[in-house]
């Protein structure tokens, strides 16, 4: 029996078609422990392994917590996002920050 974590898990990783492998990879987990989190109901995973696997899925946390298993929605999209950015080099961040200002000018 999966747990609602495991559904959303497998959910989001097929939506992407991407394997266990590849979401192993990118959260630095292991493919064996994904399966077990896809799988199995028993499984309890930190909170530091949630944020690897939302960071890697472009999801914020809280989406893995909730209750509704409707996709991500927008609010967890740019939470995602944010997290993504405050982990760029200053550099990175100018730029995207230049790269938004285009969108604004346009408006």
């Amino acid at each position: 029996m999966t747990t609602r974590l495991g559904d959303k898990l497998r959910e989001l990783r097929k939506q992407r078609r991407w394997t266990l492998e590849h979401v192993a990879e990118q959260a630095g987990l292991s493919k064996s422990y994904l399966w077990e989190l896809e799988n199995r109901e028993s499984q309890r995973p930190s909170a530091e392994k949630l944020t690897a696997l939302a960071d890697a899925l472009g999801v914020a946390t809280s989406y893995f917590l909730e209750e509704d298993t409707r996709a991500p929605e927008e609010r967890h999209l740019d939470e995602a996002f944010f997290r993504g950015y405050q982990k760029l080099e200053p550099e990175a961040k100018e730029q995207l920050r230049k790269i938004l200002s285009t969108f604004k000018k346009g408006s």
